[in-house]
C-alpha cells in the first residue's frame, strides 16, 4: 500500500516537455497548465523538489512562460531523447534529491511522458502519473498511455488527490493557500 501514498519528504515534482511550439496542439493545455501550476505552488510550500525538462528547445522553443515564470529556479534539462531518463543529466538530478516518489506531468502523455514512466519505475522509483496534469494531441493516445502506465505499475492519480496528500491535513498555513487556489 505504500507505494499508493505520497510523502512530501520523499517527493520530486517532475515536468516534461510544456514547451511554446509543443502546446499549440493541445486541446486540453489549459488544464495541465492550471493543474501544474497548483502543483508548483504546493511543491514551493511544502519544500518538494521540481526537476523541468525540455525536449530539443531550439526546435520547441523553451517551457511556455506560465509554467516557467511560476518556478522557484528556472533550470530545464535539455534533452533530445524522449526518455528523459536517457537525457544526459536527469538520473543523476534525481539521485543528487534522495527521493524516490516522482509526481510525472507534462507533454506528451505517449511519447515522452510514457517512455519516462517506463525508465523511473525500471529504475525502482514509485511514480505518480498525475492524469489531469498531463496531455496529448490524440484522446486515444492519451488514454492508452495511461493504461499503460498503471499496467506497468504506476499510481495514476490527480492533481487534488496528490495535493492533499502531500498537505496531510487542514489548518495549515499551507493547507489555507492551496484550498484558495483550487476553488
Amino acid at each position: 500500500m505504500t507505494k499508493f501514498q505520497l510523502d512530501r519528504k520523499k517527493a520530486v515534482l517532475v515536468i516534461v516537455d510544456i514547451q511554446e511550439r509543443l502546446v499549440p496542439a493541445m486541446d486540453k493545455k489549459k488544464k495541465v497548465f492550471a493543474n501544474c501550476l497548483h502543483l508548483i505552488e504546493a511543491a514551493k510550500l511544502l519544500g518538494v523538489p521540481i526537476v523541468v525538462t525540455e525536449q530539443y528547445p531550439k526546435g520547441l522553443g523553451p517551457t511556455v512562460d506560465e509554467i516557467k515564470n511560476a518556478l522557484p529556479d528556472y533550470g530545464p534539462l535539455e534533452k533530445i531523447t524522449f526518455d528523459c531518463c536517457k537525457g544526459e543529466g536527469f538520473l543523476e538530478k534525481l539521485a543528487s534529491l534522495k527521493k524516490k516518489q516522482i509526481i510525472l506531468t507534462g507533454m506528451e502523455t505517449h511519447v515522452c511522458v510514457l517512455q519516462t514512466c517506463l525508465s523511473l519505475l525500471k529504475e525502482k522509483y514509485t511514480v505518480h502519473l498525475v492524469a489531469d496534469a498531463v496531455c496529448s494531441r490524440k484522446k486515444d493516445d492519451y488514454f492508452t498511455a495511461k493504461e499503460l502506465m498503471r499496467d506497468a505499475g504506476a499510481v495514476i492519480n490527480c492533481t487534488e488527490t496528490v495535493l492533499f496528500q502531500l498537505l496531510e491535513k487542514a489548518g495549515s498555513p499551507e493547507f489555507k493557500t492551496i484550498s484558495k487556489r483550487i476553488k
